[in-house]
């Protein structure tokens, strides 16, 4: 397991944890971006279509995930989790964004 997929599995355990744990939901929005940001730099997405997937995810999976209010008992939790893994991944674009514009002012070491 590289450390890519260990820093996904620690953000989705600290998205969950985030919404049935008082404690750890003060905390949890800047330890998912510092994840997402840590993930994103170790490991950036080099073509722009997949940049380019991340960002409308962080941008649609809270608005799709509003809908999910409706089903009772279960929803508003999926819906918490879901907005947690989305700043997750917002980090990752940020860290992605970051690198491609280091990339472009940059002069190439080719």
């Amino acid at each position: 397991m590289n450390i890519n997929k260990i820093l996904t599995a620690v953000g989705v355990v600290v998205a969950i944890a985030a919404v049935f744990v008082g404690q750890v939901a003060a905390y949890s929005a800047i330890a998912l971006v510092v994840l997402g940001l840590a993930s994103g730099f170790m490991k950036p997405t080099a073509d722009i279509s997949g940049r380019m997937a991340y960002t409308v995810a962080a941008v649609a999976l809270p608005t799709i995930a509003n809908s999910l209010d409706a089903i009772p008992v279960v929803g508003a939790p999926i819906n918490g989790i879901i907005d947690n893994i989305a700043l997750m991944i917002g980090g990752m674009v940020i860290a992605n964004f970051l690198l491609a514009l280091k990339d472009s002012v940059m002069p190439s070491s080719d």
